[in-house]
């Protein structure tokens, strides 16, 4: 029983190190994915406005 309980405490760090590691990474990706649909949605509203304008200008010259 010792042996066990010795094979957990030399485990236990490792185990936690590694459950931050995970979690760190985790909010690394999901702040990752959030910042590339606000560049999408930012991308998505410049062409729109771009396109918006050439149309006008497009109408004007008409």
């Amino acid at each position: 029983m010792n042996g066990l309980l010795t094979a957990l405490a030399a485990l236990i760090p490792s185990i936690g190190v590694g459950l931050l590691f995970w979690y760190a990474m985790r909010a690394v990706v999901n702040a990752d994915r959030t910042e590339r649909e606000a560049l999408a949605r930012m991308d998505a509203a410049e062409r729109a406005a771009r396109a918006a304008d050439s149309t006008k200008d497009a109408q004007r010259n008409v």
